[in-house]
């Protein structure tokens, strides 16, 4: 539906966005995620038409965007855009959601109809009266979406639209666009930097650094399967071990790294240096007397944890197994098993669960 073919982007000497390629197809829920800065909100100004590439094009259902001026209103009128902060007018709410229509001069006898229709799907189908300024952030934003979704856009593009919201009212919102997908089938191109915003909304990720994009996937390949070092821990792996492999019998290698040997799936030969990455939640702790009830995981390494950090329900330990190991557990299970800083244990992770990558660094 909308196709990316070597877009940069320059403010006065700065490059922003370093040759862009990108396909977003239609009906698909596409997020961006990225560090601050890597220009992800620049990416969503470009592909809804706000501003105009320093090099390369946007095509949009086969129409270059970049031909001429009336072809990127006919394209624009197509999407719909909603910012990070809610921006309200102030006036009323039913007013605030006609403002697009107004502009496009639809008739007044239509602009009621949509205005209430857009309402009710954003659950609001009681405020149309309501001074817009007076509602809390929550409610701002889903009255941004309406004024969005009236003008029936074929893409809806948001930029990080939960981002200043509480847990609540990010709910909602995110309940909304999975909604506009499904119902509407509308298109939809999503920044953010919550992690797991982006797993439960997405269909596929793209992954953009310093302007680029270094990963495009679906949620598995992103979070499992990262492509290098920086993705990863962008993502959230914090145990990335490097070695060599040793030996590999049909996909079912011997990884060295350092004193230990690691088992893990991979097709990579003997000799080749590697990189591996491991999720924190794949490692599983056990106390030593444990040692002897079944497991399924084939690396048992035995350390000291050095560091434990609460994250919410969930405690991040660190463990000192020659090689640092993280793992995320949850505190009930932290305090059945009474760990504590100092204390041994007996750190697992599947063979399955290991991914790995040949080390080019």
């Amino acid at each position: 539906m909308i196709r990316i073919e070597a877009v940069t982007k320059k403010f006065g000497e700065t490059e922003i966005l370093k040759t862009i390629n990108l396909k977003i197809l239609k009906g698909e829920i596409f997020t961006l995620i990225g560090p601050s800065g890597s220009g992800k909100t620049t990416l969503l100004r470009l592909i809804d038409l706000l501003d105009s590439p320093t090099t390369g094009k946007i095509v949009f259902d086969g129409t270059d965007t970049t031909e001429n001026e009336k072809e990127r209103l006919s394209v624009r009128r197509r999407m719909g855009m909603v910012f990070q902060k809610p921006a309200v007018l102030n006036t009323t709410v039913a007013e605030n959601v006609a403002f697009g229509l107004k502009f496009r001069g639809v008739e007044e006898s239509q602009v009621d109809k949509r205005v209430h229709s857009a309402l009710d799907l954003v659950g609001l189908p009681d405020f149309s009266m309501r001074k817009a300024i007076t509602l809390s952030g929550g409610e701002m934003q889903r009255v941004s979406i309406a004024r969005a979704m009236v003008t029936e856009p074929d893409v809806l593009l948001l930029d990080e639209p939960t981002a200043n919201l509480d847990p609540v009212s990010s709910e909602i919102i995110e309940n909304l666009i999975l909604r506009i997908n499904k119902e509407l089938h509308t298109t939809i191109i999503l920044s953010t930097h919550d992690m797991i915003q982006g797993q439960r909304l997405a269909d596929r990720i793209g992954v953009i650094m310093d302007g680029r994009i270094v990963q495009v996937g679906t949620t598995n390949d992103i979070f499992y399967q990262p492509a290098g070092k920086d993705i990863a821990r962008f993502v959230g792996i914090d145990t990335i071990l490097k070695g060599v492999v040793k030996t590999n019998d049909g996909g079912h290698a011997e990884i060295e790294i350092g004193s230990a040997l690691f088992e893990a799936i991979t097709s990579i030969r003997p000799g080749q240096r590697v990189a591996l990455y491991i999720r924190p939640e794949e490692v599983t702790l056990m106390l030593p007397e444990s040692g002897s009830k079944k497991t399924s995981a084939r690396n048992q390494l035995s350390g000291t944890i050095t560091r434990m950090v609460p994250l919410g329900p969930l405690i991040r330990v660190t463990v000192d197994c020659g090689t640092l190991l993280i793992a995320l557990i949850t505190r009930r299970s932290c305090n059945e098993l009474g760990l504590a800083v100092g204390a041994v244990v007996t750190a697992g992770v599947k063979a399955s669960a290991i991914h790995v990558i040949t080390d080019t660094s």
